[in-house]
């Protein structure tokens, strides 16, 4: 064959075109819906590896930098039975605790309970193929329990509807917000459907049982474990349904939408108060509105939700001073809760000071920090901003939206921020974190007020 200098260079131009151009034609192909909606989370999985690959979200630690902050030594101390008697003039003085009510003991059912309970009527949900579905999922299964005929993106489209950019569809605009709190799944059910929901902090094994006897399954929010894509152990939050118990098998029957398979598993009682831990022992009853008098009998001191935080506040200082170990995060973690939902702020302040010092000390051999806990529960903002320690606030949340997360899209740290940004005196960085805020949840209340409140529009 004769040699052609003319096709030859035609045949490295087109050789060098090529690249290009299937380059092009990929992104072109990317952007097509159908195949950018299939794409843009495993595209959002792998950013997120190559981020925590690079910095671990585990080895965040926020300091607290107020006048009550403690170090680690002094933390372990005051876990001691001794701890009230080695206070001295010098400690930081908490606000007072208002009297309990009369006793915190909760009354016990006179009717001895089944042996096994297994409630019929159960619809399995998943949260498979959608994106942070957890709460969805789970508040669908309770609603589907008393007939309701909505489904898991009925409720996501209230709760977590992202940021309300027309040009993407509903899945991908959710996609950003990590978390559905408590408060947003029970004000779902009494404003959107005719059923009714609550939700209060320490619960216990035995109030959940007498629920599910009596015909009500309820819902927990509880710390999950797993193994990450490096082999070490994970924590993450997650709602637990729960519509059964059998004590012969040692545990509760449960829904859970996030396992392959998740339909009635067994959860043995004492891993499911260890995970329980994690939120206070806080749990959620949804119920036809006809039948609230009935529920309110069963859950008798427990229908005080002022009573459920003193009492979920007992419960932490007990633990307190029986539990050894990372478990001790939690258990202090937990006293500043129940402060602040009895709005004492101070003494909340204090309590979660003394957390995040166990948090830097955390066993790390036996698994991961548990960097997502300020995902989902912002007691800690409540407290130091109702203390007035602003800069604590804002420290707080940029280790949050900075370091545990691969893009700062948690809407209520961007909205602590945003209010400590203001009462320091920086109203445009505040201004910026309420609008960030409604990137991430469309016509999200309290970020329109705190706009409002300024004057301007959302």
């Amino acid at each position: 064959m004769l040699y052609n200098p003319s096709m030859q260079r035609i045949k490295k131009i087109n050789k060098y075109w090529s690249i290009p151009i299937a380059i092009l034609l990929a992104v072109g192909i990317y952007f097509l819906p159908p195949v950018q909606d299939r794409l843009s989370t495993r595209i959002d999985l792998l950013r997120t590896r190559v981020i925590y690959f690079f910095n671990p979200p585990n080895e965040a630690v926020f300091q607290p930098s107020g006048e009550s902050a403690l170090t680690i030594e002094t933390v372990i101390a005051t876990t001691r039975a001794e701890y009230l008697l080695t206070l001295t003039p010098e400690t930081p003085l908490a606000t007072p605790t208002p009297a309990a009510g009369p006793t915190l003991t909760p009354t016990v059912t006179s009717t001895p309970l089944p042996a096994s309970v297994i409630l019929p009527g159960v619809t399995y949900v998943d949260q498979h193929n959608r994106w942070n579905y957890c709460g969805p999922a789970n508040l669908t299964m309770a609603l589907n329990f008393w007939g309701w005929k909505g489904d898991r993106d009925d409720v996501a489209k209230v709760v977590k509807p992202g940021s309300g950019d027309p040009k993407k569809n509903f899945i991908e605009q959710g996609l950003a917000d990590k978390n559905v709190m408590p408060y947003e799944l029970v004000d779902f059910v009494n404003e959107n459907t005719e059923y009714r929901a609550l939700s209060r902090y320490g619960g216990d094994i035995e109030l959940i049982k007498r629920l599910i006897a009596a015909g009500f399954p309820v819902v927990v929010e509880k710390g999950y474990y797993e193994r990450d894509y490096n082999g070490k152990i994970d924590w993450l939050g997650h709602y637990l349904f729960t519509t059964g118990y059998d004590d012969a098998r040692g545990g509760f029957i449960v829904q859970d939408a996030y396992l392959k398979p998740g339909k009635n598993l067994l959860s043995k009682y004492e891993d499911y108060q260890d995970g329980w831990r994690s939120f206070n022992y806080l749990f959620m009853v949804v119920y036809p509105a006809g039948q609230e008098a009935k529920v309110l009998g069963l859950l008798g001191p427990w229908a005080d939700e002022r009573w459920a935080a003193q009492h979920a506040l007992e419960l932490a200082e007990n633990e307190i001073a029986t539990l050894q170990g990372n478990n001790l995060f939690f258990a202090w973690f937990n006293k500043g809760t129940s402060h602040v939902a009895l709005q004492q702020y101070v003494d909340g302040a204090t309590a979660y000071d003394q957390a995040f010092i166990l948090y830097a000390g955390w066993q790390t051999d036996k698994g991961n920090r548990p960097f997502r806990m300020m995902w989902y529960q912002t007691g800690p903002y409540f407290a130091y901003y109702y203390s007035t320690r602003y800069q604590d606030v804002i420290n707080l949340a940029d280790t949050t939206l900075n370091e545990t997360i691969s893009t700062p899209t948690l809407e209520e740290s961007l909205l602590w921020r945003g209010r400590a940004y203001y009462m320091a005196g920086n109203t445009q960085a505040a201004v910026s974190d309420y609008r960030a805020a409604l990137k991430v949840h469309v016509n999200w209340f309290p970020a329109v007020q705190a706009l409002q409140d300024l004057g301007l529009q959302p």
